[in-house]
Protein backbone atom coordinates (compact mmCIF):
# COMPACT_ATOMS: atom_id res chain seq x y z
CA UNK A 1 0.00 0.00 0.00
CA UNK A 2 2.77 2.18 0.72
CA UNK A 3 4.38 1.57 -2.81
CA UNK A 4 1.00 2.69 -4.53
CA UNK A 5 0.74 5.50 -2.71
CA UNK A 6 3.98 6.70 -3.52
CA UNK A 7 3.40 5.65 -7.12
CA UNK A 8 -0.38 7.39 -7.50
CA UNK A 9 1.43 10.90 -5.65
CA UNK A 10 3.80 10.77 -8.28
CA UNK A 11 1.64 10.33 -11.09
CA UNK A 12 -0.82 12.99 -9.95
CA UNK A 13 1.75 15.35 -9.09
CA UNK A 14 2.82 14.90 -13.26
CA UNK A 15 -0.35 16.15 -13.69
CA UNK A 16 -0.70 18.91 -12.19
CA UNK A 17 1.91 20.36 -14.69
CA UNK A 18 0.47 21.88 -17.46
CA UNK A 19 1.89 20.20 -21.05
CA UNK A 20 0.33 19.99 -24.28
CA UNK A 21 -2.42 17.89 -23.20
CA UNK A 22 -3.56 20.00 -20.91
CA UNK A 23 -3.61 22.81 -23.40
CA UNK A 24 -5.23 20.91 -25.99
CA UNK A 25 -8.38 20.23 -23.71
CA UNK A 26 -8.40 23.56 -22.39
CA UNK A 27 -8.58 25.10 -26.26
CA UNK A 28 -11.03 22.23 -27.07
CA UNK A 29 -13.54 22.67 -24.54
CA UNK A 30 -13.00 26.79 -25.03
CA UNK A 31 -14.42 26.35 -28.80
CA UNK A 32 -16.40 23.76 -28.50
CA UNK A 33 -17.61 22.95 -24.86
CA UNK A 34 -17.01 20.62 -22.48
CA UNK A 35 -19.15 17.73 -23.78
CA UNK A 36 -16.72 18.10 -27.61
CA UNK A 37 -13.59 18.38 -24.66
CA UNK A 38 -14.56 15.21 -23.36
CA UNK A 39 -13.45 13.58 -26.66
CA UNK A 40 -10.06 14.91 -26.40
CA UNK A 41 -9.62 13.52 -22.47
CA UNK A 42 -10.54 10.36 -23.66
CA UNK A 43 -8.14 10.17 -26.39
CA UNK A 44 -5.54 11.28 -24.03
CA UNK A 45 -6.41 8.44 -21.70
CA UNK A 46 -6.39 5.93 -24.02
CA UNK A 47 -2.95 7.37 -24.98
CA UNK A 48 -1.34 7.24 -21.38
CA UNK A 49 -2.86 3.66 -21.44
CA UNK A 50 -1.14 2.33 -24.12
CA UNK A 51 2.30 3.98 -22.51
CA UNK A 52 1.16 2.25 -19.74
CA UNK A 53 0.57 -1.31 -21.46
CA UNK A 54 3.64 -1.22 -22.92
CA UNK A 55 5.85 -0.04 -20.11
CA UNK A 56 4.57 -2.20 -17.72
CA UNK A 57 4.69 -5.27 -20.03
CA UNK A 58 8.53 -4.56 -20.20
CA UNK A 59 8.68 -3.60 -23.80
CA UNK A 60 11.83 -2.43 -24.97
CA UNK A 61 10.68 0.38 -27.65
CA UNK A 62 9.90 2.94 -24.26
CA UNK A 63 14.11 2.57 -23.41
CA UNK A 64 15.06 6.05 -23.84
CA UNK A 65 18.41 6.37 -27.00
CA UNK A 66 16.09 3.58 -29.19
CA UNK A 67 15.31 3.92 -32.11
CA UNK A 68 11.22 4.19 -32.06
CA UNK A 69 12.10 6.22 -29.13
CA UNK A 70 14.06 9.12 -30.95
CA UNK A 71 11.37 8.71 -33.74
CA UNK A 72 8.25 9.28 -31.55
CA UNK A 73 10.43 12.38 -30.15
CA UNK A 74 10.91 13.93 -33.58
CA UNK A 75 7.13 12.92 -34.41
CA UNK A 76 6.32 14.68 -30.83
CA UNK A 77 8.25 18.06 -32.02
CA UNK A 78 6.27 17.98 -35.07
CA UNK A 79 2.91 17.71 -33.54
CA UNK A 80 3.97 20.07 -30.82
CA UNK A 81 4.68 22.70 -33.32
CA UNK A 82 1.91 22.26 -35.27
CA UNK A 83 -0.52 22.68 -32.34
CA UNK A 84 1.70 25.90 -31.10
CA UNK A 85 1.29 27.36 -34.64
CA UNK A 86 -2.56 26.57 -34.60
CA UNK A 87 -2.82 28.00 -31.10
CA UNK A 88 -1.40 31.74 -32.40
CA UNK A 89 -3.23 31.69 -35.74
CA UNK A 90 -6.41 31.05 -34.17
CA UNK A 91 -5.83 33.37 -30.80
CA UNK A 92 -8.72 35.59 -30.19
CA UNK A 93 -11.43 33.77 -32.04
CA UNK A 94 -12.75 30.87 -29.69
CA UNK A 95 -16.70 31.63 -29.79
CA UNK A 96 -18.17 32.11 -26.17
CA UNK A 97 -21.72 30.48 -28.00
CA UNK A 98 -19.72 27.14 -28.98
CA UNK A 99 -19.76 27.07 -25.40
CA UNK A 100 -23.09 27.65 -24.46
CA UNK A 101 -24.36 25.10 -27.27
CA UNK A 102 -24.98 27.48 -30.05
CA UNK A 103 -23.27 27.62 -33.50
CA UNK A 104 -20.87 24.66 -35.15
CA UNK A 105 -18.54 22.67 -32.65
CA UNK A 106 -15.84 20.37 -33.53
CA UNK A 107 -16.67 16.73 -34.66
CA UNK A 108 -16.17 14.55 -31.19
CA UNK A 109 -14.44 11.99 -33.17
CA UNK A 110 -11.57 14.26 -34.57
CA UNK A 111 -11.59 15.77 -30.90
CA UNK A 112 -10.84 11.94 -29.56
CA UNK A 113 -8.13 11.69 -32.36
CA UNK A 114 -6.70 14.88 -31.25
CA UNK A 115 -6.60 14.01 -27.99
CA UNK A 116 -4.71 10.59 -28.76
CA UNK A 117 -2.49 11.83 -31.28
CA UNK A 118 -1.00 14.67 -28.45
CA UNK A 119 -1.14 11.72 -25.65
CA UNK A 120 1.06 9.65 -28.09
CA UNK A 121 3.02 11.96 -29.73
CA UNK A 122 4.50 12.98 -26.15
CA UNK A 123 7.90 11.50 -25.89
CA UNK A 124 7.71 12.49 -21.74
CA UNK A 125 4.79 10.82 -21.36
CA UNK A 126 6.50 7.15 -22.89
CA UNK A 127 10.15 8.18 -20.37
CA UNK A 128 7.29 8.95 -17.69
CA UNK A 129 5.57 5.67 -17.34
CA UNK A 130 8.87 3.75 -18.24
CA UNK A 131 10.11 5.22 -15.11
CA UNK A 132 7.04 4.35 -13.05
CA UNK A 133 7.39 1.14 -14.31
CA UNK A 134 10.74 0.35 -13.00
CA UNK A 135 9.45 1.41 -9.77
CA UNK A 136 6.92 -1.39 -9.66
CA UNK A 137 8.54 -4.21 -11.27
CA UNK A 138 9.12 -6.38 -8.56
CA UNK A 139 5.14 -6.20 -7.92
CA UNK A 140 2.58 -8.67 -8.74
CA UNK A 141 0.75 -8.94 -11.72
CA UNK A 142 -2.55 -8.19 -10.48
CA UNK A 143 -1.02 -4.79 -8.35
CA UNK A 144 0.14 -3.33 -12.20
CA UNK A 145 -3.01 -3.84 -13.12
CA UNK A 146 -4.32 -1.91 -9.83
CA UNK A 147 -1.87 0.55 -10.72
CA UNK A 148 -2.36 0.76 -15.01
CA UNK A 149 -6.37 1.25 -13.69
CA UNK A 150 -5.84 3.93 -11.18
CA UNK A 151 -3.51 5.59 -13.90
CA UNK A 152 -6.27 5.86 -16.67
CA UNK A 153 -8.56 6.75 -14.49
CA UNK A 154 -6.72 10.05 -12.94
CA UNK A 155 -5.55 10.76 -16.39
CA UNK A 156 -9.14 10.78 -17.77
CA UNK A 157 -11.06 12.15 -14.83
CA UNK A 158 -8.13 14.82 -14.26
CA UNK A 159 -8.91 16.36 -18.06
CA UNK A 160 -12.69 15.95 -17.67
CA UNK A 161 -12.41 18.41 -14.59
CA UNK A 162 -9.93 20.50 -16.81
CA UNK A 163 -12.59 20.27 -19.92
CA UNK A 164 -15.34 21.61 -17.44
CA UNK A 165 -13.83 24.02 -15.57
CA UNK A 166 -12.62 25.95 -18.16
CA UNK A 167 -16.12 25.35 -20.32
CA UNK A 168 -17.94 26.96 -17.68
CA UNK A 169 -19.06 29.67 -19.79
CA UNK A 170 -19.17 32.02 -16.34
CA UNK A 171 -15.33 31.29 -16.12
CA UNK A 172 -15.00 31.89 -19.69
CA UNK A 173 -16.64 35.45 -19.43
CA UNK A 174 -14.23 36.16 -15.98
CA UNK A 175 -11.17 35.14 -18.84
CA UNK A 176 -12.40 36.64 -21.53
CA UNK A 177 -10.30 39.53 -22.10
CA UNK A 178 -7.27 37.90 -21.65
CA UNK A 179 -7.80 34.67 -23.59
CA UNK A 180 -6.02 35.93 -26.62
CA UNK A 181 -3.09 36.31 -24.67
CA UNK A 182 -3.07 32.99 -22.83
CA UNK A 183 -3.70 31.25 -26.01
CA UNK A 184 -0.89 33.33 -27.51
CA UNK A 185 1.51 32.31 -24.63
CA UNK A 186 0.01 28.75 -25.12
CA UNK A 187 1.67 28.44 -28.38
CA UNK A 188 4.94 29.97 -27.54
CA UNK A 189 5.00 27.97 -24.99
CA UNK A 190 4.19 24.73 -27.27
CA UNK A 191 6.66 25.45 -29.85
CA UNK A 192 9.09 26.57 -27.60
CA UNK A 193 9.01 22.82 -25.65
CA UNK A 194 9.14 21.58 -29.39
CA UNK A 195 12.36 23.20 -30.21
CA UNK A 196 13.77 22.11 -26.62
CA UNK A 197 13.31 18.56 -27.77
CA UNK A 198 14.78 19.24 -30.95
CA UNK A 199 17.77 20.77 -29.43
CA UNK A 200 18.28 17.88 -26.57
CA UNK A 201 17.60 15.18 -29.54
CA UNK A 202 20.65 17.58 -31.81
CA UNK A 203 23.15 17.13 -28.54
CA UNK A 204 22.04 13.99 -28.67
Amino acid sequence: MEQFLIVALAHFLALLSPGPDFFLVARTSISGGWRTASGACLGIALANGAFIAMAFTGLSILREGSTLFIALQLAGAAYLLYIGTQFLRYAGHSNLAAVAGNGAVPSGWRSLAMGFLSGILNPKNALFYASLASMVASSSVGWKVVYAGWMFCIVLLWDLLVAVAIGNQRVLQRFARTLPWLERASGVMLMVLAGGLLVHLARG
